[in-house]
C-alpha cells in the first residue's frame, strides 16, 4: 500500500470527527453566553505571549509562602515546555486551517486574528500547564488558578478562533508537560521526610521558654515578626553573624527550648550547642538554601509556631569529622577536594539562575581552575580523588544541583566519589549536564557509618554544611545515630 493511499485512509477515517467537531463550533458560536462578551475576549488577549500567566505567578510570589512561590516556578516551568512543544512540534505537524467565523457574533471576535494553523490551541496548552503545574506543588492554590485556566481555554472557543478538538488537545498536551516537569523536578509535597522516630519535648502553647537566636544577616526580619505574632511569650535574641555563636551559648544556659534562625552555617552552631547541653533544637529557615529545615519539613515561622505549641518533634542523625586534632559536625553533608569550590560556586548562583544550571557553572568553574585530583590513602592504598561527597543521610536525585533526603534518621553516611583523572574532570562535567552525579561513569556511591581516610595533604579544603575549613593527615568520618531532638510538624 502506498503513502497515498495511507493519507487518504487516514483523512476518510476522520472525516466524521471532523464534521463533528465543526458541528459543534458552529453550536457554541450560536449559543449565548450570559455575561461572556465582556469578559472573554479580554481575558483571551491578556493570554497572549503568557503575559497573563506571568501576572498571576508574581502575584502568587508576592504571598511570600515557599509553597505558593514553588507553585508559581513550577507553573512558569510548565507553561515554558508546553509553548515549546505546541510552537515546535503541534503546530508544524498539523497544518489545520482555522475556523470559518461567518457563525461567530461580530462583539466576540478578536480584534487581530492569529495567523498560525490552528491545531492545538497554545492558549489552551500554557492555560493548562500553568494551572497543572501549580496545582502539582500546591493543591489549593492549583484549585484557585484553574477556574481561571478554565475561562483562557474556553475563551479560544468562544472567539472563533478554535475548535474545540484544538482546545482539548491543547489542554492535554500542557497537562503532559506539567507531569513531565514534575517527574524532572518532583514536588516538594512528593518528599516530605518521615515523621520518625518521635520524640518527647516540652509543648509551649505561647511559646514560653524558647530562646530564639536570629542571624541578622540572613534578611529574617519578616519570619521574624510571624514567629512573635504566633509565638508571642519567646524569647527572640538578634545577633550579628559574628556574634551568633556566642548568642546561642548564652541562649542555652536559660532555655528550655533553644531556637535558631539563620541559614545551614548557623543551624550546624546551633547544633552543636544544643548537644553539648542536652536541649531540643527549634529551626526556623532563613538563609538561601536551608538545606537542613526544608528536608525536615519545616518551611517557615507557621510550621515551626505549629510543632513548638503542639510538642512535636523527631530525633534525627548528624555527622562528626575529625581531622588533625580538630573536630566538627554536620548535619547536611561534607566534602573533600573539588567539590568545596564546586559548591560555593553552586550555592553563589543557585538563588539567581537556578540549582541545575549553577551547577553547571560550578563545574565548568572547577575545570577551568585546572585543579589536580585528590591524593588519599583508602584501605591502604593510595588513590586519586577528583572530589569526595558525604552525606548525613542518604540523598536522592543527587548531581551537581543539591538533592534532598526523605529520612533523615536512616542511621548512615552516603558516600559519592569522583575517581581522579584527566578524563574523570571531563565525566564530572557531562555528569552535570545529564543531571544526577550516578550516571557518571567515574563514579561510586557506598553507604557506610564510619569512612576513614589518610595521607590527606596540608591545607586541604574541605567543607561542611556551607562552611569551609582545612584538614591535614587523616580524616575520620562517623555516624551519631539519632543524637539530636528537633521540632517539626507531625502532620502537614
Amino acid at each position: 500500500m502506498t503513502p497515498d493511499v495511507d493519507l487518504t485512509s487516514a483523512k476518510k477515517a476522520l472525516r466524521p470527527l471532523l464534521t463533528a467537531d465543526a458541528r459543534l463550533f458552529e453550536r457554541a458560536a450560536r449559543w449565548r453566553w450570559p455575561g461572556a462578551e465582556r469578559v472573554l475576549p479580554r481575558l483571551s488577549r491578556s493570554a497572549n505571549h503568557g503575559v497573563l500567566w506571568g501576572a498571576v505567578a508574581v502575584a502568587l510570589a508576592a504571598s511570600r509562602t515557599p509553597r505558593a512561590r514553588r507553585a508559581a516556578a513550577r507553573g512558569l516551568a510548565s507553561l515554558a515546555v508546553a509553548s515549546a512543544t505546541v510552537n515546535t512540534l503541534g503546530k508544524r505537524s498539523v497544518r489545520r486551517a482555522r475556523p470559518v467565523l461567518d457563525p461567530v457574533p461580530l462583539g466576540r471576535r478578536l480584534r487581530r486574528q492569529p495567523v498560525t494553523t490552528s491545531f492545538p490551541s497554545g492558549h489552551a496548552a500554557s492555560a493548562a500547564a500553568f494551572a497543572t503545574g501549580v496545582a502539582l506543588e500546591s493543591p489549593a492554590w492549583g484549585a484557585a488558578v484553574a477556574p481561571l485556566a478554565f475561562s483562557v481555554a474556553a475563551s479560544r472557543v468562544y472567539t472563533g478562533v478554535h475548535f474545540p478538538s484544538d482546545v482539548l488537545a491543547g489542554a492535554a498536551l500542557g497537562a503532559g508537560a506539567a507531569f513531565l516537569v514534575r517527574r524532572l523536578v518532583p514536588a516538594r509535597a512528593a518528599t516530605v521526610p518521615t515523621a520518625r522516630p518521635r520524640a518527647e519535648v516540652p509543648a509551649l502553647p505561647e511559646g514560653e521558654g524558647l530562646v530564639m537566636v536570629v542571624n541578622q544577616g540572613s534578611g529574617t526580619a519578616e519570619r521574624v515578626r510571624g514567629l512573635r505574632g504566633a509565638l508571642p511569650r519567646a524569647e527572640i535574641v538578634e545577633c550579628a553573624p559574628a556574634e551568633a555563636g556566642d548568642a546561642l551559648a548564652k541562649a542555652a544556659v536559660r532555655a528550655r527550648v533553644l531556637g535558631v534562625c539563620g541559614g545551614d552555617g548557623t543551624v550546624n552552631t546551633a547544633a552543636g550547642v544544643a548537644l553539648r547541653h542536652g536541649l531540643p533544637l527549634a529551626v526556623l529557615p532563613g538563609g538561601t538554601l536551608n538545606h537542613f529545615a526544608l528536608d525536615l519539613g519545616v518551611e517557615d515561622e507557621r510550621a515551626l509556631a505549629r510543632a513548638v505549641r503542639r510538642g512535636e518533634a523527631v530525633r534525627v542523625d548528624a555527622g562528626r569529622f575529625v581531622t588533625d586534632g580538630a573536630e566538627g559536625l554536620f548535619l547536611n553533608t561534607l566534602s573533600l577536594g573539588a567539590y568545596p569550590e564546586l559548591v560555593r560556586a553552586r550555592d553563589a548562583w543557585s538563588h539567581r539562575i537556578g540549582g541545575w544550571p549553577a551547577g553547571l557553572l560550578g563545574a565548568l568553574r572547577v575545570l577551568r581552575a585546572g585543579r589536580h585530583p585528590l591524593e588519599v590513602e583508602v584501605g591502604g592504598a593510595r588513590r586519586p580523588l577528583w572530589l569526595l561527597f558525604v552525606g548525613n543521610g542518604v540523598y536522592h536525585r543527587m548531581g551537581l544541583a543539591p538533592g534532598r533526603r526523605t529520612d533523615l534518621a536512616d542511621g548512615l553516611l552516603d558516600v559519592r566519589v569522583v575517581h581522579g583523572s584527566g578524563r574523570a574532570a571531563l565525566r564530572l562535567l557531562a555528569a552535570a549536564a545529564a543531571g544526577p552525579l550516578t550516571r557518571s561513569p567515574a563514579h561510586a556511591a557506598v553507604q557506610v557509618t564510619r569512612l576513614r581516610l589518610t595521607g590527606l595533604a596540608p591545607g586541604t579544603p574541605l567543607a561542611y554544611d556551607g562552611e569551609v575549613t582545612e584538614a591535614s593527615g587523616e580524616v575520620t568520618v562517623e555516624k551519631l545515630p539519632e543524637a539530636l531532638t528537633v521540632y517539626r510538624p507531625l502532620t502537614f
